[in-house]
């Protein structure tokens, strides 16, 4: 399971306006310290900030790889945005993941040749020109089309990422079923492509949003889910994670159960 930590993101008010005075000390800490419980990467998303959104995203990538040591996913729907990021990326650090694509024709024509000249890795969400659908079956139409498209154009399957949408079940209960359904939809299928989603949607506008979020990321994982955008520093959703690895067979000999034990991370 590939942890993405989320809290870099400026639709936190907080975010918006540190990235805005370029406090660098700031976001630092706040990338160490998320990397310190766990995360694997890292999640830069600016994409409220629209006022000079492509230079933000390379100031970000800079100060942020100066402060870890993990990889970066560059979150945005502006190709230019994305596009600085990859500019100053350093790839000593790992691949670069690319996210929020969608199957709309003119952003693929826009990101499809980032995504080959750099060889990252690519998120694309489960909707289209007419947005999101509201059944498995059709968001699981759009995954197949997305990856039949990415691999005829040369994008290895294990670069692939694909996620299902975890809308917020308080606008409809059935978000959550519909998106495990198209999680086992994509697996069945696609057993070599991953599936990621970004864990905190299914809880918006409830109270308790942490117990939400812990007892799905269990149903997700069951279903096939490969990788999660979440908060690490949640140290019991973090210990889910790996009980939940260990009892999936994900862990051999039990040895990161048992090291997050010793750790004082259970």
């Amino acid at each position: 399971m590939l942890i993405i930590g989320e809290k870099i993101n400026s639709s936190r008010k907080n975010i918006q306006e540190m990235v805005e005075r370029k406090n660098k000390e700031f976001i630092q800490e706040l990338a160490r310290k998320q990397v310190e419980d766990g995360a694997q990467m890292l999640d830069l998303n600016i994409g409220t900030i629209r006022k000079n959104e492509p230079e933000n995203m390379q100031w970000l990538v800079k100060i942020v790889q100066e402060a870890v040591n993990v990889p970066l996913c560059i979150d945005s729907p502006n190709h230019k945005a994305i596009k600085e990021g990859l500019k100053v990326y350093d790839w000593s650090k790992g691949k670069a993941l690319i996210n929020s694509v969608t199957a709309e024709r003119e952003k693929l024509e826009l990101i499809l040749p980032l995504v080959k000249k750099y060889q990252c890795s690519i998120v694309a969400l489960t909707m289209d020109e007419q947005g999101i659908p509201q059944d498995s079956k059709e968001r699981f139409k759009i995954a197949d089309e997305l990856i039949k498209k990415f691999t005829g154009e040369g994008i290895l399957t294990e670069d692939i990422y694909i996620d299902p949408l975890a809308l917020p079940v308080s606008t409809n209960i059935q978000n959550s079923n519909i998106a495990l359904e198209t999680l086992s939809r994509i697996k069945d299928s696609y057993p070599e492509v991953k599936t990621i989603i970004g864990l905190s949607n299914i809880s918006y506008g409830l109270p308790e949003r942490r117990l939400i979020n812990q007892s799905f990321v269990v149903l997700a994982m069951a279903c096939g889910l490969d990788a999660v955008i979440l908060d690490s520093t949640d140290q019991k959703i973090m210990a889910l994670i790996k009980a939940t690895n260990l009892l999936r067979g994900k862990d051999e000999f039990c040895r990161q159960y048992l090291q997050a034990f010793r750790e004082g991370r259970l």
